[in-house]
């Protein structure tokens, strides 16, 4: 059975690389949205098993997500990955401080990617 990934970032070229690589696994379903307009519909309807979010997409922060996401019954408990291009300490105190279980730095290599989705998932299921 195949891990269900929802992606979230507004850089469409990132979406994409992501997507290919993780379903190029045959170990990942990925769903990919360029804003967080939707966000909890698409978790009740998709039903991830990891969530990789942006800091910064359209509509709503990263951490602000995190947050909503990790009160919400349909949603609390899917271990969330905040996503960046910027290496700045506030913003993964705030990312962890909203729930998030790791903070990437992009450009992310495909190893890392894989590798740090396969610990938050081992985490989430001991």
């Amino acid at each position: 059975m195949k891990n269900k990934v929802l992606v979230i970032d507004d850089e469409t070229a990132f979406l994409r690389i992501v997507k290919l690589n993780l379903e190029g696994t045959n170990k990942y379903e990925v769903l990919t949205l360029p804003s967080a307009e939707d966000i909890l519909s698409q978790v009740r309807t998709f039903k991830p098993d990891i969530i990789l979010l942006d800091i910064v997409v359209p509509g709503i922060k990263g951490p602000e997500a995190c947050e909503m996401l990790n009160k919400d019954p349909d949603a609390a408990g899917i271990p969330i990955i905040i996503l960046s291009a910027l290496d700045r300490a506030a913003d993964k105190l705030q990312a962890f401080k909203a729930g998030a279980v790791d903070y990437l730095v992009k450009p992310i290599g495909k190893e890392e990617l894989i590798a740090k989705i396969e610990k938050a998932l081992r985490d989430k299921n001991p």
